[in-house]
């Protein structure tokens, strides 16, 4: 048995409480290639839950549903009331077409089918994993609140969306959680969503916070992509943007070799310090990355070490967007008018 290390935090202002740091678990079933072995995964996330990594996240369009039901598997005999489980809805695949919904009958049925795959009986997280932009969010969220008030959901989240749709979301039911993307490479969030949730007393969840792997090896990432890795089509991996990326990677690792540790667990650790309402949840398939990553969570910085962080991360030091132009995200997640909707 691991010894439990991971502090514990308050997530948002509802009265969710998680692990200090989570695990992100796409990585397992989807998303980075082929499905990992499932006993190997099993005795991961067991591993995690006994170091003190309770925060897990998981989300239907992860395999699509296999994910679910790998955590399902692993939550078998007991080790449920250890965990705060996070799941989303939101994006399906109908006739190999990504869709994103948010109408009531959608979420209503998404929520029961996470239910069965995870085998629970509630939800301690449920999030909208993207916002469909043809309903508005306060029909969504008044699905969601019912979910909640039976029982279902204990607390609700949104992911990728903009400052206007949190604010209108959380007037309708308070959102314990907003999940974004936040790293040393990504900090666009800064500008005006971090605010917002803070503003508003909502947790936040920062995903990808080493780059989808870039600070843990660099530009040689790309050499472990294979055919499935869906990686290889996000405009930073390009091999012209990477060329650029690169120098930011090089100044983090001459960094963290000062400061005698990984170059993603001083990643991680400045994820860690942009407050006590924060989050992060790095995914991994292997034990000792994980140790690695909880490690992040002992390496103190200091206002100047921040502050050169800071520096080599700002202006023009990372070039590609975060997704390919036409995937959702919070720059296009504004919703119609409530007074438009017209339930079918």
């Amino acid at each position: 048995m691991a010894v439990q290390i991971v502090r514990r935090m308050k997530l948002g202002s509802q009265g969710l409480e998680v692990s200090a740091q989570g695990l992100g678990c796409m990585g397992m079933s989807a998303a980075y290639g082929p499905p990992k072995p499932e006993s190997d995964m099993i005795a991961l996330i067991h591993y995690a839950v006994n170091s003190g990594i309770t925060f897990l996240d998981t989300s239907d369009i992860y395999g699509p549903h296999t994910n679910e039901i790998l955590l399902g598997k692993a939550l078998k005999g007991g080790l449920r009331d250890a965990v705060e489980l996070a799941t989303k809805f939101g994006i399906s695949f109908a006739d190999g077409k990504r869709e994103i919904r948010g109408d009531p009958a959608y979420v209503r049925a998404a929520c029961e089918g996470s239910l069965k795959r995870l085998g629970v009986d509630w939800i301690d997280l449920y999030y909208q994993h993207r916002i469909d932009t043809r309903v508005p969010i306060e029909v969504t969220m008044g699905e969601l609140k019912k979910l909640v008030e039976e029982g279902k959901v204990k607390y609700i989240g949104l992911s990728e969306a903009s400052a206007s749709t949190i604010r209108r979301a959380h007037a309708i039911h308070p959102i314990t959680a907003v999940q974004l993307e936040w790293s040393l490479w990504s900090r666009d969030v800064e500008e005006e969503i971090v605010p917002t949730c803070r503003e508003l007393g909502i947790g936040i969840v920062a995903y990808s916070p080493l780059g989808r792997g870039f600070f843990s090896l660099g530009p040689k990432v790309v050499e472990n992509f294979n055919n499935q890795d869906f990686r290889k089509s996000l405009p930073r991996f390009q091999p012209e943007n990477l060329e650029h990326n690169k120098r930011l990677y090089e100044r983090v690792n001459e960094m963290a070799t000062r400061k005698g540790c990984t170059p993603s667990q001083l990643a991680l650790a400045w994820v860690h310090h942009q407050g006590n309402d924060v989050c992060p949840i790095p995914g991994t398939t292997k034990i000792e990355n994980l140790n690695q990553n909880i490690g992040a969570l002992c390496i103190k910085l200091t206002p100047e070490e921040m502050a050169e962080l800071e520096f080599i991360a700002s202006g023009d030091s990372v070039k590609g967007d975060r997704y390919e132009s036409d995937f959702a995200t919070y720059k296009n997640s504004e919703t119609p008018p409530l007074s438009s909707w017209k339930p079918e």
